[in-house]
């Protein structure tokens, strides 16, 4: 999860410049997003009831970072009902395209009118695919060769920076006023969401996930991605080789040219599988727009977004899959834990917890893959960790959502087997005996020398108190487990016998005060008094009957 250095964003030139300054993030310029959000979602009716349709038209309307968010809420039926998801998934159409003009002014403002007529001999006046953030036009390099120019849309990297920058806020406020396990911490969401902004933003980033995926996937014949022309690239122009090929959601177009779709659907698991546990550099959004398939190879494109996994990460989520693929709750459970970053192991129950996973794991284990619902199985799996104090590391939630994503792309393909036993089997098979058992040695060793520093802290620790205790310096600090039943029950009988104290006082008060000569008198009875006999009745009264009523 990005840190508050995420702010601070690095120019192509090296310097740094205030995020303030740079997208305009004033309180002013906030505010009058702010009443342009708020009038939006007026106008859409949002407040009194929103129909799937209505609610896709609004983030339309609302911009390309609500476009961006329904998106993800596509995928995430745990979270919308299934018909929202279903109409939210149309947000991966194209939007409205800019018009030719509209690009060649883009293209002169970063190369200058000169310099652009040197650069291309020809430009496609009709768009390839128009998204909220890009255009992307198939153009003719003076040199002959046939290119794909993706344009940023002018104004769009304001205008996310200040959604982005009210979202922050909102969930600063929302995270102070809603507590409790099950709430996602909203800041951590809209921090990740921020950090994919400056890189989906920024096509230089782009262009180095392009070079990047190319050489980890250099040996795989395959799997190849758009070469990219960096000499021509900027931060809101990317240029890069123009891929003529087969969408893979044209299933019968793949048919009709001989591809064997289940072929199709195991390389392209598997060859996700080596990116996320061998590469630790995967394609984040890995939906069928994304992918062609170009003679004979899986062509992966809009590389924007990548995912990355440290050596640590990789092997915990490779734990994982192998625990969920052997359907061992006991495995699962330790593999969770030795995944987490952060863990009360105090207020875990823990056997609460196998049994939880035991029932998750008979109920997706065995499920095809046909049928299985990997977003609903991953948030069970997070549902179970929030509930037992557990925090799996950020890296997870874009594994997952990749995961997820590319269970929907391959589902025409492969049409039986479990999805979790194939990636399992990856596993398997990759795994070099001399490698694990270095591994293993390497673990050992690791173990072993926390085992002896612990042992040397421990030694030490008993030494200072040892002293401590000698010198009368020792205080011991309790909890008692479990036990606020108990202190709720004594606290009840204290506040019973205050009360008694409180009756038996006014009783006495009262009786004395009838001594006291008064003008001011009530039935024969003072009225200090009478009213010092009332309230001893009244809550002598109230004392008798919760006795009663709570036996």
């Amino acid at each position: 999860m990005p840190d508050n250095t995420v702010l601070k964003y690095i120019f192509k030139s090296g310097s740094e410049m205030d995020p303030e300054h740079k997208f305009d993030l004033s309180r002013k310029a906030r505010t009058k997003r702010l009443r342009e959000i708020y009038s939006l979602v007026r106008k859409h009716r949002f407040f009194s009831g929103i129909t799937p349709e209505e609610f896709r038209a609004m983030l339309e309307d609302l911009g390309p970072s609500f476009v961006k968010i329904g998106q993800t809420l596509s995928t995430r039926s745990e979270i919308l009902p299934k018909v929202y998801c279903e109409e939210l998934e149309k947000l991966q159409a194209e939007c409205d395209p800019l018009s030719y003009e509209q690009v060649r002014q883009a293209l002169e403002d970063e190369f200058g009118a000169e310099r652009m007529n040197e650069l291309f001999d020809a430009i496609d006046p009709e768009p390839l695919g128009s998204a909220s953030l890009a255009q992307v036009h198939k153009a003719r390099l003076v040199s002959g060769e046939v290119v794909a120019v993706k344009i940023q849309r002018p104004g769009v990297r304001v205008k996310m920076a200040q959604d982005i920058a009210i979202m922050r806020t909102l969930a600063r406020r929302a995270t102070r006023m809603v507590k409790g396990d099950q709430m996602l911490d909203l800041n951590d969401v809209v921090e990740e969401l921020w950090s994919t902004f400056l890189e989906e933003t920024d096509f230089l980033i782009e262009a180095d996930n392009l070079e990047e995926f190319a050489r980890l996937n250099k040996d795989v014949r395959f799997i190849t991605c758009p070469k990219v022309y960096r000499e021509l690239c900027s931060e809101s122009v990317l240029v890069m080789e123009y891929i003529e090929g087969i969408s893979i959601a044209n299933v019968s177009e793949l048919e009709k040219q001989g591809y064997e779709l289940q072929e199709i659907g195991e390389k392209l698991l598997d060859n996700y599988a080596t990116q996320i546990l061998d590469h630790g550099f995967f394609h984040a959004d890995p939906h069928p727009g994304n992918i062609l398939v170009r003679d004979g190879q899986i062509v992966y494109i809009d590389l924007g977004i990548m995912g990355r996994l440290s050596p640590r990460d990789r092997k915990g989520f490779g734990n994982i899959i192998h625990a969920v693929g052997v359907q061992s709750s006991s495995e699962l459970k330790d593999a969770l834990l030795s995944f987490a970053v952060q863990r009360d192991n105090s207020a875990i129950d823990h056997a609460r917890f196998l049994a939880d996973l035991d029932i998750m794991l008979s109920d997706y284990g065995s499920t095809e893959v046909a049928d299985l619902d990997i977003g609903l199985f991953l948030s069970d799996v997070f549902a179970l960790t929030r509930s037992s104090k557990v925090t799996l590391p950020a890296s997870i939630t874009s594994v997952s959502r990749g995961i997820v994503t590319m269970e929907g792309t391959i589902s025409p393909f492969i049409q039986s087997g479990n999805i979790i036993a194939i990636i399992n089997n990856h596993l398997k098979n990759a795994q070099d005996p001399l490698a694990t058992a270095r591994d293993a040695l390497e673990d050992a060793a690791l173990d072993m020398r926390r085992a002896a520093k612990g042992l040397s802290g421990a030694a030490a620790y008993s030494g200072e108190a040892l002293r401590m205790l000698t010198r009368g310096q020792l205080k011991v600090n309790m909890e008692v487990l479990g036990s606020e039943a108990p202190m709720t029950h004594l606290s009840k009988i204290i506040n019973r016998l205050s009360l008694a104290i409180i009756v038996a006082g006014l009783f006495i008060g009262s009786s004395l005060m009838v001594f006291v000569g008064t003008s001011v008198t009530i039935i024969g009875v003072p009225a200090l008094s009478f009213f010092g006999y009332l309230g001893a009745f009244v809550l002598s009264a109230f004392v008798v009957v919760d006795i009663i009523r709570r036996g």
